[in-house]
């Protein structure tokens, strides 16, 4: 009787927390949507003119060696955004944690590559999260208004950590990959947005700061 007891003490735990942590995913996530939804397009004839936009980093490959759609599109969506006219300068902004992997510079190489010319491309070695590309977008690059370059999903997310800092950004949506290839991510996304009020409610801080950059 004793274990019966146990057991469903511990089962009524689990649902709880679970219920609880469903509960704060679809809160945040709903927030997130909420608060940034006219701060997104999808039309690079409608979205508004910033000096700079920041194309946030990703893989150039996927663990099996196949392209990444994710960067693919990023990058179709930045020379899209900058043969526009609709921004002057793009920031690369990806992780280069380790001498064998290098996103700004894999960005970097296939839009000069696609026509941008290199002198209008800056490199953030440093944007090893969506937290720390946005704050050093303003304390390095000295940008308090830029768009944001990525998938709608993660353009949110970056905007609304954008706006608690009191910037002025917008987003340009890249093409979304298919749901059978994208599944892992948007399912961390889901997490994600949960750890961006985490992290607002701990005060964390980008890995590196550093000197200013100054784009001109």
């Amino acid at each position: 009787m004793k274990k019966l007891f146990t057991l469903k003490k511990v089962t009524i735990t689990f649902v709880i927390l679970a219920l609880v942590v469903v509960g704060m995913i679809v809160i945040c996530n709903a927030i997130i949507n909420k608060t940034t939804e006219k701060q997104v397009y999808s039309d690079v004839n409608l979205i508004p003119h910033n000096k700079v936009g920041v194309v946030l980093g990703t893989s150039k490959y996927l663990s099996s060696g196949r392209l990444n759609l994710y960067f693919v599109y990023r990058i179709d969506a930045a020379v899209e955004l900058y043969r526009a006219g609709k921004v002057d300068f793009l920031v690369v902004s990806g992780d280069n944690s380790r001498k064998d992997y290098n996103e700004p510079l894999d960005m970097k190489n296939e839009l000069v590559r696609r026509g941008i010319p290199e002198n209008k491309i800056y490199l953030d070695y440093a944007g090893f999260r969506t937290l720390d590309s946005i704050v050093r977008m303003n304390k390095i690059f000295g940008q308090h208004s830029f768009t944001i370059i990525s998938q709608e999903f993660h353009n949110q997310r970056a905007i609304y950590i954008a706006n608690r800092l009191g910037l002025n950004t917008v987003g340009f949506n890249a093409q979304d990959v298919d749901v059978y290839n994208g599944f892992k991510t948007k399912l961390r996304e889901k997490f994600a947005r949960v750890k961006v009020f985490i992290d607002f409610l701990i005060g964390k801080k980008p890995r590196f700061l550093g000197e200013q950059i100054e784009i001109k």
